[in-house]
Order: structure tokens, then sequence, then C-alpha cells
């Protein structure tokens, strides 16, 4: 059966299924693949650069890439197309569109099911843990392909950290240490402000979940069904929570704004330390007037002595099913996924975006040709994505309107740094409130 939110979703916002596009002078033996993807500027030229790579590189398939605006509005353009049997081949999704698309029913085709009906091997393990847990179901299948991923990761200034007298080589690896840290960088006055962070809830709910091992909701954070409930006011996230406000109070933290308005203070000088997306390293290497340096973010050493796999951001690629797509436009696609998935394509990838490896072996080839020793810090990424195998608790999400959760957590943050509420009484709210989202959700993907 149809699931009735991929459905309804584009039906409500009224959009029309655009005509696929076709490559102007394509050879007739070639198997035509359409690609939509939602990387503006230079990162869709690298995208089209990709695709020609591997159009390049064989004679029987054409991938056409194709620009569809923000990830929203690619992913809502797909499922427009697909109601009116006219969608892309492959369509790439951000990452907290992941529910969504698993409970696309028919319209999706799981890589796993495609690669085996095209007899094309990938075993998931060539993937990075924190990259395929993210992108499988629960027997470890790949349901989608991890394509442009990075995770978020911590920020220093390290003139800031040498005026404050702070080792600029010894950097701090848990909360504690950072609370020390800040201390100095205040009595140091180092920078106007000790610490800031980007997406918050990325960074202080759901990485401080996986890495601690700890669930954000039940029902493996929603891999194991659509009957999962927020399990936020627990000890973590109230002792995380209640630490910001402290150091908001003391002056040592300023709250910056949702998702990744913070990202300037770092780059400006404004705070000696962030918690930003690994895939800014191209905007602080050429913006920053300071040394600085990029590692794995803290962890609370009284919760977990070896922290696990942190959780990534990005986008995936997806198959899109249709009534008239035949076996040899499936096994194209495959054919694209397992080009993409080689070590030597991987590094190129990797190189040229700034997003991490997607492979094991694209990593240790950067690692062999000493990419990271002429690059310090361009794996912490990795280093968090890939330090343990992924638990129930670290795979991932699958938590329909994810994104509507995350705004709920960082209002009801903002009102308990405001001095609204205590931290157990905005985790409460957000806890409730969250969980309303994730029921309408259940209702609208009942069979």
């Amino acid at each position: 059966m149809q699931r009735r939110s991929f459905m309804a979703g584009a039906a409500a916002l009224g959009l029309a299924a655009p005509a696929a596009a076709r490559a102007q002078g394509a050879q007739a033996s070639r198997t035509e693949i359409q690609f939509w993807h939602a990387m503006p500027g230079v990162l869709g030229e690298i995208v089209g650069e990709q695709v020609k790579r591997f159009n390049d590189s064989q004679g029987g398939v054409t991938v056409v890439p194709s620009f569809k605006g923000s990830y929203t509005d690619t992913m809502t353009g797909a499922i427009a197309a697909w109601r009116a049997n006219n969608p892309p081949h492959i369509v790439q999704v951000f990452e907290v569109g992941t529910a969504t698309m698993m409970s696309a029913g028919p319209a999706i085709r799981p890589v796993h099911q495609l690669l085996a009906e095209s007899g094309i091997a990938l075993d998931p393990k060539r993937y990075l843990a924190g990259v395929r847990g993210y992108y499988s179901d629960t027997q470890g299948r790949l349901i989608s392909m991890p394509h442009n991923s990075s995770s978020a990761i911590m920020w220093i200034n390290l003139d800031a950290f040498e005026k404050a007298g702070l080792s600029t080589t010894d950097l701090p690896r848990t909360w504690t240490q950072i609370r020390a840290a800040a201390e100095k960088l205040k009595a140091a006055n180092a920078t106007p402000v000790a610490m800031t962070t980007s997406w918050p809830t990325w960074v202080h709910f759901e990485q401080m979940a996986a890495m601690h091992d700890v669930p954000f909701a039940t029902l493996a954070n929603g891999f194991e069904g659509l009957g999962t409930e927020l399990r936020i006011t627990s000890p973590l996230f109230v002792k995380q929570v209640e630490m910001l406000l402290v150091l908001a109070k003391d002056g040592m933290f300023r709250y910056g704004g949702r998702d990744n308005a913070a990202d300037g203070l770092f780059v400006a000088g404004e705070a000696a330390i962030s918690f930003m997306s690994s895939s800014l390293r191209a905007r602080v290497a050429k913006e920053a007037k300071f040394k600085w340096a990029s590692v794995p973010l803290p962890y609370h050493d009284d919760i977990i002595q070896s922290p696990k796999n942190g959780v990534i951001g990005g986008a995936s690629l997806w198959t899109l099913t249709a009534r008239n797509r035949t076996p040899a436009e499936y096994k194209a696609v495959a054919e694209f996924f397992r080009f993409i998935s080689e070590a030597e394509q991987d590094l190129w990838w990797h190189k040229a975006t700034g997003y991490v490896p997607i492979t094991l072996a694209g990593y240790e080839k950067a690692r062999a040709e000493g990419y990271y020793a002429q690059n310090p810090g361009a794996d912490a990424a990795i280093i968090q994505l890939s330090r343990a195998e992924p638990t129930p608790n670290s795979m991932g999400f699958r938590l329909g309107g994810l994104v509507e959760i995350r705004n709920i957590i960082q209002e009801e943050l903002e009102k308990a740094l405001q001095g609204q509420q205590t931290a157990t009484q905005a985790l409460e709210s957000a806890n409730r409130r969250g969980n309303v989202v994730l029921r309408n959700f259940e209702r609208a993907n009942k069979a």
C-alpha cells in the first residue's frame, strides 16, 4: 500500500511533476539516468565532475545531474514527480529526511535490493561505521547510498589558547577539561567569549546521545518502528543542558542561534571554542585570521570512558521506482553507486569537497598519501565516525519530523538560557512536544 505522508507531502505543497530532462546528444545505446541533487555553486560543479568521471569511465550509462534547489525542495519535488510516475532515478536527500524516505514504501528501491538484483556486491562494512549505520536497517543492510557526509566536531582557536596559557598540542577531550579551559580563556580575556556552538540539537543532543551510548528515543531511535518516543529527559541530557546554562550564566558560553547561525562567531575570532560541522573546514581555512585546530567532540568521562561513534550530517542517494522503469535502468544506478564507492573516486571526492570519505579504503588511501599529516585535523570527523561499531543508540535516527523536533528542542533551550525555565523543565516540555510530532508522523504513515 502507498504510504500517505510521502504521497500527501507534495500534494499539500501543490507541486506539479516536472518533465524529465533529457541529455542532448546522448548516445542511443547508453542507458540514461536522471540524478536530482541539492548542491549549489562550487559543490554543484563538483557533483557535475563526479558524474562526468563516471560517464567517461564506461560506455553503457549516461548519468544526467540536475540541481533542484534546497534539500527540502529537491525531496518534495521528487515526491511530486513520483506521484506523476515521472521521477528521477536518483535523488539526493538530507539525513533528517531519512525517516520520511524510509516510509515511502513502493516509491523507493533499497540499495541492498538494488545491488542484489543487479548482481553487484558492495559489502556495507566498506563504509565508515557512522556513515553506514545511519543509512542501514536494523539488519545492517544499506537502504540508501552514502554520498556527502560530515560530522559535528570541536574547533579551537590556538592563538587564544596560547594567550590563556593553555596547551596548543594537548587539547581538551572531556567536558571537564573544556570547563577548565573556558575558565582560563575568560580570565585571560583571550576572546570576547570562551565558547559557542552551532547546531545545538545536533551537537548537544544527537551527537552526545550516540557518543555516550544513550537513547535519544526508544525503538533504537526509530530504527525498529514508528511507535518510537523521545527519551531526552534522561540524566545525560539534564547534565548537558545544565552545564550549558551554568557556562552561559558565568559568561563563558554564548548562544549564537539555531542551526548553523553561530558559525561566524568562531571564524571571526569571537569565540575560542566552537562546535560546528566538519564541512566548515574550507571556510575556516579561508577566513580565520588565527591558528586553529579541529578535533573530535568532547565527552563526559564520568558517563563513558571510550566514546562510541558520532553521527553524520549531509545526505545520501535514494533510488526511486517507476512503473515503466526497466532492469537495465536499475542496474545502471547500481553501477553508478559502485563507481562512487571506489577508493580512488572516494578520495577524490573527499579532497575536492571537504566532506569525509565514505569508505574505509578511501580514508586509508588518504592517510597513506600523507594527506592528514599535511592537513592536520582533516580526519577529526572520520575518527569520530569510525572509532566504534554502531550500537542501537549510535546508528543514527529514524524519526519522522526530525527537523520540527530539532526546532522544538532549540526553542525550549532558548527559554532556559533566558532564565524562563530550568534544564529539567525545558527537557520535559521538549520531550512532550516532540512526541506529539512523532505520533502525528506515525498516524500519517500507518498502512
